[in-house]
């Protein structure tokens, strides 16, 4: 028999499945297999040499968030023809929802030259692409998108990818207040969704779920090479009325949308299988906009971090963390002792 939270859960699994009707155009009927392959043949010989690293290459867990330089190619090196064939990889890696935010952060670098005298680290053409190993339909291959406040991470084995995470997107400004793109919100649902939620809390849910009045100054997980457990403190999804449950769960949409509908619908799934009792919502700092605030969502599998406390609390940072599950080292680990892999989706 069906209990309410697998209605609901089955509701927003439902609409993750509706965005495959936004999947249109050539990138979506190219596999990332497909797409991969078409990006490194645009290259020369030292462009490929750049873009392209071993797959056990230690850079493949060497991740950031910061403005910094980066092993791969990024987008000034690349004549138009090759950005085309980058932004398609890209395109055909996301969903319709994450690839228009992932843009829309690219081009904040533009907000950021302008507010900061044509600082030269503020640059949309320093965002960078990394494969790693050959593509292929057989064996392990992975690939990487970054740039400052985007990291974004995936890793294939036997046509299949295993891996999404760590999915890191970030906003700075969290809400432009000037210029051409004057009311700009990247990142609008994730605060709002998040705001909304504690402030519905009644005031013993409260006294469970705000664990300080002062929030970190960044996500407590930072770039770490592997997410460790947080405490296992906050609300507990089965303590919130109705209300309540359905705007956690919309978080959790807003984040596994990112990736493509069948990736989003695995991780949602892989929520439900290990107990949506277990997922707990934790806030620290204030409660209104313009105060520094951060919330966490953590189940048995999962981690999501969002933090906005820097520039007067004016900067999001918002990351995806899969315990087991990150950049696929735990999966193929298992694949290689069992050779009997369960996970994935085709690419």
């Amino acid at each position: 028999m069906l209990t309410r939270r697998d209605v609901v859960l089955g509701s927003v699994l439902a609409a993750t499945g509706a965005l495959a009707a936004e999947a249109s155009g050539k990138s979506r009927k190219l596999t990332l297999f497909q797409a991969a392959t078409a990006f490194l043949a645009t290259l020369d010989a030292a462009q490929k040499q750049k873009a392209l690293l071993p797959f056990n290459s230690e850079e493949r867990l060497n991740w950031h968030y910061v403005p910094k330089e980066r092993q791969g190619l990024h987008y000034k090196a690349m004549n138009p023809s090759q950005q085309q064939a980058a932004q398609t990889l890209l395109q055909v890696g996301l969903s319709k929802v994450g690839y228009r935010k992932a843009e829309a952060i690219r081009q904040l670098e533009n907000v950021l030259h302008a507010l900061e005298d044509g600082n030269p680290i503020r640059d949309p053409g320093l965002y960078y692409f990394t494969v790693f190993g050959e593509p292929a339909e057989k064996g392990a291959w992975g690939w990487r998108y970054e740039g400052h406040h985007i990291s974004l991470n995936w890793t294939a084995l036997d046509g299949k990818v295993i891996a999404s995470s760590p999915q890191f997107l970030g906003s700075n400004p969290g809400e432009v207040r000037s210029g051409p793109q004057k009311g700009t919100r990247v990142l609008a649902a994730e605060e709002d969704l998040g705001r909304a939620l504690v402030k519905s809390l009644d005031a013993g849910q409260r006294q469970t779920a705000i664990l300080s009045e002062t929030a970190p100054t960044d996500i407590i997980t930072a770039a770490a090479r592997k997410a460790a457990i947080l405490e296992d403190k906050g609300i507990a999804y089965g303590e919130l009325n109705p209300q309540q449950q359905g705007l956690l769960l919309a978080l959790l949409q807003e984040y596994a949308t990112v990736q493509v509908p069948e990736i989003a619908r695995q991780r949602l799934a892989a929520i439900r299988k290990s107990g949506l009792d277990r997922v707990k919502f934790a806030w620290m700092g204030g409660l209104e906009k313009g105060q520094g605030h951060y919330y966490r969502i953590q189940g048995a599998t999962f981690l999501i971090e969002y933090d906005n406390t820097q520039n007067d609390a004016n900067h999001i940072h918002t990351v995806w963390r899969d315990f087991q599950g990150d950049f696929g080292v735990d999966l193929l680990e298992h694949h290689y002792r069992t050779a009997d892999l369960e996970h994935g989706h085709d690419v």
